[in-house]
């Protein structure tokens, strides 16, 4: 699992995603799939990058914040520590690691039910040793929309 946020026009956002991996060596390129229903869908459509947050294990908290509330209801921004990383992005502080990159290209078409943002990583950092949280440790989880 891993949690995005973005920035746009003024408009911080983020959420939990199950979808995100690695498309390209050469250049490096990584893809993060949101849903359209997401509020962080339509502040992504209109920014320029976008962080991707890889929570340990212990992090289910940020986990819950981020993938139980909407945004279209709470500004979850106010619930976590983060800071304003490179370009505006916000970079949670809980989390073990995490890249940021520039959105090069954007995956799917009018019938598909997430958008795919391919990023080009230009920043990160790896704070702890990760024991990537995985689907099954949040599978129980009451989802702010559903995907």
């Amino acid at each position: 699992m891993g949690i995005v946020t973005t920035v746009a026009d003024g408009r911080r956002s983020g959420c939990l995603v199950g979808f995100h991996t690695q498309c390209s060596i050469a250049p490096p390129r990584h893809v993060v799939f949101v849903s359209k229903k997401n509020h962080t869908h339509d502040v992504a459509a209109a920014a320029t990058a976008l962080a991707l947050h890889l929570p340990d294990r212990s992090e289910r908290r940020l986990a819950e914040i981020f993938g139980e509330l909407s945004g279209d209801d709470v500004d979850k921004f106010r619930l976590v520590e983060w800071d304003e990383g490179p370009e505006g992005l916000p970079i949670l502080r809980g989390c073990a690691g995490w890249i940021a990159g520039h959105i090069v290209d954007r995956l799917g078409s009018l019938e598909d039910d997430h958008t795919g943002f391919v990023i080009e990583p230009f920043a990160g950092d790896v704070r702890a040793p990760l024991h990537q949280l995985g689907f099954q440790a949040v599978q129980d989880m009451l989802p702010g929309h559903e995907a």
